[in-house]
């Protein structure tokens, strides 16, 4: 398989070097190979591919049916079920992540998600109600995990029924941290009518930007972090329908994928950068780019269909309107009808015009679990044995 932008003499000498000493250490010590990280908390920064409820808690939460195939209700995700990150928690046997913002019945002691719906990573344009942005960019999510951190253990120290809903403090440097953000930094600049050019011009600056925030969160205990590249933007139906281009062999807007793929090559070249500043901590380079598209080129291969078209939409060749949005109500007819799913979405991969649906984020993180997509590739339950 090929990786965009990550044909590095590092990554062939790192990877050889450490699938050697898996190997022996396997054949010395058999325990070794079944031994995996016991991560006692998770911390995750991002957007709306990992918000757990942070933009429903902060504005307004999605409207039936966002949610309808797993927990039947909304549950503060844009999908209908569950996200990567849900995935993600479930396979290191820890409850579903609580959005930070959510102060509705929340528990944090395993844990707490920062991420929110429409955030990027530098600071954006425009900003939520008026602007396209999430005010949470992910300087403001690292704020937030400051300050979270610092409180958390004022919490646990006065004791009372609040202190066991709060992380110990050992569990900082011994946590996960996730990360998934970038998207909306090359998709609020299109939608700004930057021009593509402009966009990769950006995108430097953007990735600095990440950098900088990771070396904050370093700073203040972290080790282990596995960070996903961003997707196929090109593949989406608001950009489809939106920003009309060359199209590839899937049908995915070809000059849009190529952004992404610039912008993940500048975000690899910056961990490799952030392991040689920091050689205590893990770094994982996860390349979800390459999964994400395998079900838009190779749809009928992994159980999908239509993946170009939005289950839950209306109207236009990609079943999306930036006026009919899935849940909302708008006339058709004359008569007040609600923008409702398709009937499968178990076999669609888009869910909404920009988000994936349940059974396509189960697929990535099926793929992207094992190592295969990783650079080093290790598995994410061996993550910590870097």
């Amino acid at each position: 398989m090929e990786f965009s932008g990550t044909n590095n003499s590092y990554f062939i000498t790192f990877s050889s070097f450490f699938i050697l000493f898996v190997a022996f250490a396997t054949i010395l010590n058999p325990i070794f190979a079944l031994k995996s990280c016991e991560f006692p908390a998770i911390f995750n920064f991002g957007d709306s591919n990992s918000d757990t409820g942070a933009m429903p808690a902060a504005f307004i939460p999605p409207n039936p049916p966002y949610g309808e195939t797993y927990f039947h209700m909304p549950a503060g995700r844009y999908s209908d079920g569950r996200l990567i990150i849900d995935f993600i928690t479930k396979s290191l046997n820890h409850p579903y992540m609580s959005a930070y913002l959510d102060s509705m019945g929340t528990n944090f002691s395993r844990g707490a998600n920062f991420a929110a719906a429409g955030s990027t990573i530098r600071i954006p344009f425009s900003i939520i109600p008026h602007g396209i942005s999430s005010p949470f960019s992910l300087d403001v999510q690292f704020l937030q995990f400051l300050q979270f951190k610092l409180k958390s253990q004022m919490i646990r120290k006065q004791g009372g029924v609040f202190a066991k809903l709060m992380p110990k403090e050992e569990y900082f440097p011994k946590a996960l941290y996730t990360f998934d953000i970038g998207q909306n930094d090359i998709g609020d600049g299109l939608l700004s009518n930057l021009t593509i050019e402009e966009v990769i011009a950006s995108v430097p600056d953007i990735v600095n930007r990440f950098s900088a925030n990771i070396e904050n969160i370093y700073d203040l205990g972290a080790r282990t972090f596995w960070i996903h590249n961003t997707g196929p933007i090109g593949c989406l139906p608001y950009i489809l329908a939106n920003f009309p281009a060359e199209k590839d062999d899937a049908g995915c807007a070809k000059p849009y994928n190529e952004v992404a793929q610039f912008f993940n090559a500048k975000l690899n070249e910056s961990i490799i950068q952030l392991r040689k500043n920091f050689p205590s901590a893990a770094f994982i380079y996860v390349d979800v780019y390459s999964v994400k598209y395998s079900l838009f080129s190779s749809p009928k291969k992994h159980g999908f269909e239509l993946p170009l078209i939005a289950c839950c939409g209306y109207g236009g060749m990609y079943n999306f309107n930036d006026s009919a949005g899935c849940g909302e109500k708008i006339i058709v007819n004359g008569s007040e009808v609600v923008v409702g799913s398709c009937d499968r979405p178990s076999v669609r991969v888009n869910w909404d015009g920009i988000h994936y649906t349940e059974a396509a984020n189960k697929f990535v993180f099926d793929q992207i679990s094992t190592g295969a997509f990783s650079h080093p590739p290790i598995p994410l339950n061996m993550s910590c044995m870097l």
